[in-house]
């Protein structure tokens, strides 16, 4: 019986495997310690018969020993492995993976925070994921707005009965703007960077989510005048000291009145391109005075106080710069379109 109790031994610890230091221990104090298997069988060796003993001790020996070259074995090679990590270079890109560069739309996006950052504006960022009420009421769309379809809104949970309980994608940054004047008393001066989602057909020219920049000014005795020179500072900033604007009259729900801002194209200097459209412009962004019922509904006074507000979208202004043709290769994530940017920043 002790015979048979040691061959099984002998196949268990052949076998023996452990990942870290004190699995190891754990196998030395089984096996080898004053009260492991191993020394539990010298206490029944005493009772083997005279004629055995020679036999059944050789086999204990033999068990000890290969107990004892096992664990040594298994300590040494976990140590030769940590060694080995020591030497391994975690921060080396693997080959022949190579890296791109900083993504051009965060490069422009960067530039413009920059830009308005330098004429008094705060950065504020809000939830993506939000509801109809700060997406659309609080910013004055009327209950059957077009927005609001699901050919043009990504709703994610609705409830008839009630709006603001309605979840959805937001279709713009003006979410953020309206849960900024929730909770901020003027003047409020904030740019709101973030990307926004929309049902669209993915195509060279459209995509189902983009990138906004918007900023909002709120005080008293703000006037379409300092929206304009806003404007124009900012665009002379980003495409050269000799651009030009114009505003056109427009419409959007959170302002009155409303514009678009035109600036004179910068790759044929106004003369008329392909580019332009022969026009001589290019639209950039919409702007405009935030509509009273927005600063009501948001709980600021409005007799008190007025303001601009103003968004572009950062692929637009991208593209204005660098001239990308395709607007799906800013999602691909392809490095070489990507090292085509390296010296912009």
């Amino acid at each position: 019986m002790l015979l048979e109790k040691i061959e099984a031994l002998l196949k268990e610890v052949s076998t023996l495997t452990a990942s870290n230091a004190e699995e190891i221990e754990q196998l030395r104090l089984k096996y080898l310690s004053r009260k492991g298997e191993i020394n539990a069988l010298m206490q029944d060796f005493r009772n083997v018969a005279a004629e055995d003993k020679k036999t059944v001790g050789m086999k204990i020996n033999e068990l000890k020993q290969l107990a004892f070259d096992h664990i040594n074995a298994l300590k040494e090679q976990l140590e030769n492995g940590a060694e080995e990590a020591d030497d391994l270079d975690l921060t080396r890109t693997p080959y022949p993976i190579q890296l791109g560069t900083r993504h051009p739309l965060t490069i422009v996006k960067n530039e413009i925070i920059d830009i308005f950052q330098r004429m008094g504006f705060t950065l504020a960022e809000g939830p993506e994921i939000d509801d109809d009420l700060h997406v659309f009421t609080k910013l004055n769309f009327a209950a059957d707005h077009p927005a609001r379809d699901m050919q043009d809104t990504f709703f994610i949970e609705t409830s008839p009965d009630d709006v603001a309980k309605n979840v959805i994608l937001r279709s713009h940054t003006s979410n953020d703007q309206a849960h900024y004047m929730e909770t901020h008393q003027p003047p409020i001066r904030v740019i709101c960077p973030g990307r926004v989602y929309r049902n669209e057909a993915i195509s060279a020219r459209a995509h189902c989510f983009f990138h906004q920049v918007e900023g909002l000014y709120i005080d008293k005795n703000v006037s379409f005048t300092d929206l304009k020179q806003v404007l124009l500072s900012f665009a002379r900033e980003m495409f050269g000291p000799d651009t030009k604007i114009r505003l056109r009259p427009s419409y959007f729900p959170f302002t009155e009145p409303s514009a678009e801002m035109d600036i004179s194209c910068h790759i044929c200097g106004g003369e008329g391109c392909g580019f332009c459209k022969h026009t001589g412009w290019v639209e950039i962004l919409g702007c405009g005075m935030v509509d009273p019922n927005v600063l009501e509904a948001c709980g600021i006074d409005s007799t008190q106080y007025t303001g601009y507000a103003f968004g572009m979208g950062v692929e637009r202004i991208t593209n204005l710069k660098y001239r990308v043709a395709d607007l799906r290769m800013f999602s691909e994530n392809d490095t070489r379109f990507l090292r085509e940017f390296e010296a912009a920043h």
